[in-house]
């Protein structure tokens, strides 16, 4: 390899650092990188650049990238040339107004799909850029696309549908990105909130503080389990295993067999289908293993709860009719409504997370991070991840247990009637 020193003083001629790469000097002194390789019988020169323009360190990571093409048997002059094409392609389409931001966002949208979590997150993007995007910009070129146009679909809806107006600057500002990268534009985003759109914006959490998912007061879930137990169906079922295993709707919903082991006591949620994407171990009670036992005898398929449509599992959006039914069961026989006990909002599904949170915070001693573990919270602290190695299955398998035990329904003592002394 060659040094600092021989570079700088290299006489005309092909000198070798390494791998096929050599510095080339002109009897002028003019000095270049050269990769020189052998493709398909031929023997072939590459120019990487001129010393002036690129280093030593540079001109080794571009040789060892073209290396890594011939090795895979493309001819990295060729590819050079087809991404060359690429590109003047893509410039007479953004000078011509052919790339509008409408077919930037379908763009991005396909490239992204399938990492994404879930059908209704690809579903969302679609709606609000159907909604409020596509007919303020839809149609002009994105590398047109400016601040002002932003904030003409971005005011109306700031002050009124703050969380939706959010999510949609944050989806624009990816497509915008996205864009640049692809070379269908240049120069700043005008979707950036940093710096820029919170000159002119109030910050979101100002007009419309974050709200909590309704929940249940973790003292009324005795009674809640046993209204639940009352009706059938795999979607009461998933309910119930939901709350047990403090788990999300997604995750519970599209719980499959092969994920359970009954055995052993333990569900497994794959990755690709966890928040955080991580594997999540959640250690199962014997309630929540009962109500595997119930939901075995309607299998039907690989979905531990099955839906309504063969080969489906339950619908989560679904999991929030059986509540609203409860709901109004109590309002009719005149009681009151299971409810949040701060916002007096109608619980949801989601919110059972919160209730199983509070009992743990308020009524007993695990250890927070325990308790976020068993919520499958990805760590902020990076350090502290990057030294935290097990996931405490055994500790919170006593902690699940102990949840199902404070949420199984109170049976009603027994009273044995004393004799009197007349009947005796």
């Amino acid at each position: 390899m060659l040094t600092e020193l021989k570079i700088k003083h290299a006489k005309p001629g092909y000198w070798l650092d390494a791998d096929g790469l050599y510095l080339q000097v002109s009897d002028s002194g003019a000095k270049s990188w050269i990769y020189r390789f052998q493709i398909n019988g031929k023997r072939r020169e590459m120019g990487l650049g001129s010393l002036g323009h690129v280093a030593a360190k540079e001109a080794r990571r571009r040789a060892a990238e073209a290396r890594g093409m011939v090795h895979n048997k493309v001819d990295p002059l060729e590819h050079r040339k087809q991404q060359a094409q690429a590109a003047a392609a893509r410039a007479a389409q953004v000078a011509a107004g052919a790339i509008t931001f409408k077919k930037v966002s379908l763009e991005y949208i396909e490239a992204n799909r399938a990492g994404w979590n879930n059908v209704k997150h690809v579903s969302q993007w679609e709606s609000t850029l159907a909604t409020y995007a596509y007919p303020v910009m839809g149609d002009t070129p994105v590398c047109e696309v400016n601040t002002a146009m932003v904030l003409e679909l971005l005011n109306p809806i700031w002050f009124t549908i703050t969380e939706t107006a959010t999510r949609l600057r944050g989806r624009i500002e990816q497509i915008l990105s996205y864009a640049k990268v692809k070379g269908y534009r240049e120069g700043e985003n005008p979707a950036a909130w940093r710096g820029h759109l919170d000159n002119v914006l109030p910050a979101p959490g100002k007009i419309a503080p974050h709200k909590p998912q309704p929940a249940l007061p973790y003292d009324q879930m005795s009674e809640f389990i046993s209204k639940l137990r009352q009706h059938e169906g795999a979607t009461l079922l998933c309910l119930e295993f939901l709350i047990l295993t403090a788990s999300r709707c997604g995750e519970a919903s599209a719980a499959k067999w092969d994920e359970i082991d009954m055995e052993k006591g333990v569900w497994t949620v794959p990755a690709d289908r966890m928040k955080g994407r991580r594997e999540h171990r959640v250690p199962l009670s014997a309630a929540a293993l009962a109500v595997l036992t119930k939901a075995k005898e309607m299998r039907q398929g690989e979905y531990v709860f099955p839906g309504k449509i063969i080969g489906e599992p339950v619908n989560t959006g679904g999991l929030g009719q059986p509540l609203k039914r409860m709901n109004a069961g109590r309002v009719k026989a005149g009681l009151a409504k299971w409810v949040d006990a701060q916002s007096g909002r109608a619980i949801v599904p989601h919110g059972f997370r919160s209730s199983f949170r509070d009992w743990a915070a308020e009524t007993t001693h695990y250890d927070r991070d325990m308790v976020e573990m068993a919520l499958a919270h990805v760590v902020e602290n990076k350090v502290e991840a990057a030294y935290r190695r097990g996931d405490m299955f055994q500790k919170r398998l006593q902690m699940m247990d102990d949840w199902a035990t404070w949420c199984e329904p109170k049976k009603a003592a027994t009273v044995t009637p004393i004799k009197s002394k007349a009947a005796a």
